[in-house]
């Protein structure tokens, strides 16, 4: 049965092997016609080019849209400015995790929320009550990602600026390939890289072209499953897969993307500023002393006392190691522990590593 959404990608993506598999209610590409390894390799030493619009993306406009966005995020958005993009947390009235986001200024009045399978529209919904605002959820907007070193040098030729002026973390309206877009340094491989937001129309046609111009410089599509891999070298947590019901960000140790000198009020404000020092858990890693994959909820004790679980599990290629993000008590948030899993396939010793894992120069 057919999700929901639909990616104006998806003839591609069957074209290349894939059978295509439900996230966020939009058919995505898990895995494609070719070796796991190779798409790995692409985003480390040329680049992978994916298709993330399973994404959900919002628009916020009107004299109030900084003020309606700002009471449902963690991240002070009076500071933000035309350009930037910034990480950010939504919270309930309790102060526990419902969604996170990516937040895009773009326009006076006008932001773009990004985010995954959590509630980030019904707390807008909420919070523009009363408020001169419009939030319109946009499916059309679809997102391609090219991870990976050589991003900047293969699309600059093709990008109607100089890309190599866009900050990690900013974005600008550009033409890539001619055709509009929204140009955002930003991705989830730990890599140098840019997302590019486009119409459905012109998205077909840029997917084309990188991989057209650049199949002789490396250039390939890469999967879900990549992606997977690469968020867990680089320690980049996918909600809600390592977050639970209840979950304050105190508890898994999210709270660098909370603004803790924000002045304005929030959802959620109150009750997560008294639960700061109360965790007793955190999101870690571990190295497991073996080739085979975890499986997500696989246990971690220390002997007889069990002291987390796993929560992101994979393969990697470049570490050549069997890696995973766990939850894990917070005495253990650190490395060099060493632990034993208790799967539901396999037992193995494991032992805690850094966060991240893996972090390349992305220069």
């Amino acid at each position: 049965m057919a999700s929901p959404r639909q990616s104006i990608l998806a003839s591609r993506h069957k074209a290349l092997g894939s059978s295509l598999g439900d996230w966020n209610d939009m058919d995505v590409a898990w895995e494609y016609d070719q070796e796991l390894e190779r798409e790995n390799f692409a985003v480390r030493n040329t680049a992978g080019l994916f298709d993330v619009s399973g994404l959900k993306k919002i628009h916020i406009t009107g004299p109030d849209a900084i003020a309606v966005a700002d009471h449902v995020c963690t991240q002070d958005l009076t500071k933000i400015i035309i350009g930037q993009a910034i990480l950010a947390l939504i919270l309930d009235e309790k102060g526990e995790l419902v969604d996170d986001c990516m937040i895009f200024y773009i326009m006076p009045n006008h932001l773009i929320l990004v985010h995954g399978s959590g509630v980030a529209l019904e707390q807008l919904e909420k919070s523009a009550e009363g408020k001169d605002v419009q939030i319109k959820f946009d499916d059309d907007l679809h997102t391609v990602s090219l991870q990976g070193p050589k991003s900047l040098d293969f699309l600059n030729p093709y990008t109607s600026f100089e890309l190599s002026e866009l900050k990690n973390f900013h974005n600008r309206p550009a033409t890539v390939f001619g055709r509009p877009c929204l140009m955002s340094r930003t991705g989830y491989a730990n890599e140098r890289g840019y997302e590019i937001f486009a119409k459905a129309e012109d998205t077909t046609i840029i997917w084309d072209a990188i991989l057209e111009h650049g199949k002789d410089e490396g250039i390939i599509p890469a999967s879900f499953n990549c992606i997977d891999v690469h968020r867990v070298e680089a320690g980049l947590y996918f909600f809600p897969f390592d977050m639970e019901p209840h979950d304050t960000p105190w508890d898994v140790n999210y709270g660098f993307a909370i603004d803790l000198d924000k002045e304005g009020d929030y959802r959620g404000k109150e009750s997560l500023l008294a639960a700061k020092g109360k965790e007793t858990t955190a999101l870690w890693s571990v190295i497991f002393d073996t080739d085979q994959t975890a499986e997500f909820k696989d246990d971690l004790y220390d002997g007889d006392k069990k002291v987390g679980h796993v929560t992101g599990p994979c393969y990697s290629s470049t570490m050549k190691a069997s890696i995973a993000i766990v939850r894990i008590d917070k005495e253990y948030a650190t490395p060099g522990k060493s632990l034993q899993l208790k799967g539901a396939n396999f037992n193995c010793s494991a032992t805690t590593g850094t966060m991240p894992l893996y972090d390349p120069k992305k220069n």
